[in-house]
Order: structure tokens, then sequence, then C-alpha cells
């Protein structure tokens, strides 16, 4: 299995976003790659919600959505949307921070709403209430692809193991963790926290990021990863936009889950007795 991530420094113009999105998959493509992964938040990145309030639109109503589904069915080419913000009727007041699979026919095959939102005050002075723009989701999501089960999961999702025992219980190989990661957490956890879960699931984890210097003025780590089922880092991005290529040896898998076969030996979460 050959994929493609794509790291890029998201933008306030989703036209251009979506042009950047598209050189990506006509290079992945190009390099014969069969999937493409982009970051969290590809289409639009912004956290002026007054601003935002007039580009976060429905998902049929999305152009980035219409533009990467064309583009997929023309080339031919799988694409893992790290995520867009989509508005939902339900919630009109908020926006979904939304992940979609879409297959090279341009049909979406998994749709994932992040679960766990990021609210937090850092000690650089920043401060994130994801949850004050977005509303979570609540349920966890494996999409079939043609080489193996693949996980979905968004950036904070990362620091929540329970969802990727899920994930793996449910026979995900691949985990996808796009991110746009803030450069103190990033600097503190990133890298171990991508190896921790790629080793407690024994699956490869692919991890698309955001980087550098944003029209809003955040500044994300970038350094995205692939991270093979025994924790070893395959590939890293650094610090500047690009898109790379790597092979997955999937029967790697089963080795590594072989060698330590740790998901059968899982058990129920324990009682707890307090003394």
């Amino acid at each position: 299995m050959r994929v493609a991530l794509l790291q890029m420094t998201s933008g306030i113009d989703p036209a251009a976003n979506l042009a950047t999105i598209a050189g990506a998959m006509r290079s992945a493509k190009e390099q014969g790659a069969d999937i493409l992964f982009t970051p969290e938040m590809s289409g639009y990145l912004d956290r002026d919600r007054s601003r935002a309030a007039a580009r976060v639109v429905a998902e049929e109503g999305d152009a980035v959505l219409a533009g990467v589904r064309a583009l997929a069915s023309e080339l031919g080419l799988w694409v893992a949307i790290g995520s867009l913000a989509v508005r939902d009727s339900a919630v009109p007041d908020k926006a979904r921070n939304r992940a979609f699979l879409i297959d090279d026919g341009g049909a979406i095959r998994g749709r994932y709403d992040k679960m766990h939102l990021f609210d937090v005050d850092l000690p650089t002075g920043e401060s994130w209430r994801e949850s004050n723009a977005y509303v979570a989701g609540d349920g966890a999501i494996v999409a079939t692809t043609p080489w193996a089960k693949l996980g979905l999961s968004i950036c904070y999702d990362i620091r929540f193991p329970d969802l990727y025992r899920a994930l793996s219980d449910a026979g995900a190989g691949i985990l996808s963790i796009p991110a746009a990661f803030t450069v103190p957490t990033g600097e503190a956890h990133w890298h171990v926290l991508l190896r921790a879960r790629a080793i407690e699931a024994g699956a490869y984890v692919i991890a698309a990021a955001q980087t550098g210097e944003h029209e809003d003025g955040r500044r994300t780590y970038g350094h995205s990863l692939v991270v093979d089922p025994w924790g070893e880092v395959l590939l890293d991005m650094g610090e500047a936009p690009g898109v790379a290529v790597i092979d997955l040896d999937l029967d790697r898998i089963a080795s590594v889950r072989g060698r330590i076969p740790a998901l059968d030996h899982r058990r129920g979460s324990p009682d707890v007795t307090l003394i």
C-alpha cells in the first residue's frame, strides 16, 4: 500500500486551500500513491468566529468537499480528508469538525465527527475553546478500504486511548490521526503519543498535520508522521509544507501482533477498589 501525506498551512480562503489539496492529489497520483491523507481543517482554518460564520457551510454546499470528490474520481485516487468544518442543521449555532473518507470514484465511504474538543489555557498565554464553535461527535468509525480497515480520529482524540482500543477491537490496522497541533503541545507530546497509539493497537498510524504560521495568527507544529505497528517512526515531514509518499508493508500488522499479542490479552475495565 502506497500512501501520501499532505502537510499544509491552511488559511481563511477555502478556494486557496482546495487548490493546495488538488495539487497534492495530483502529485500523489503521479507518485503512484493509492490514497492521500490531509490534515485537520484542510478546507478552512480560522479562529475568528464572525468571519468563519459566512464561510462554514453545510456538507452538501462545501466547495472543498465537492472539489476533492470530483478530482478523486478523475484521478482514481482515495482521499482521507483530515477534517472540514461543516454546519449541521440540528445544531445551527455550531459546526462539526468532520473527517471524510473518499474513494477512487468520488463517493464518501465514511464520516467521523471529532469526539474530544480542545479546551485549554496554555502557559504561553494561548487559550483555546473548541467547544465554543463546535459540537462533539458521539461515535467511533472504522472504514473498510481495499488494503486494510481504517480507524478515523482527529487531533485531540489522540489523548484518549479508549478510542483507539475501540478502533483496534473493531479491526482497524491503520489509524488516521490528522491534526493541527499547537507548537508547545507538539514539542512536548506529539511524537510520543503517536508512537504510543501505534504500539498499543499494533497498527500503522498516519498523522497528516498542519504546519507553520496561519492567516488567523496561530502557529502549528507540523511533523506529519507515519509510525509502524512496532512504534518505529517511518516518516517525519519536519516543518515544511509539502507532499510525502511512503510504502506500507501491511503484513507487518499481523507480524507485530503475533510477537506481542496484547490485543488478544485485553480484558474489560477492571473494578477499582479504593483503600
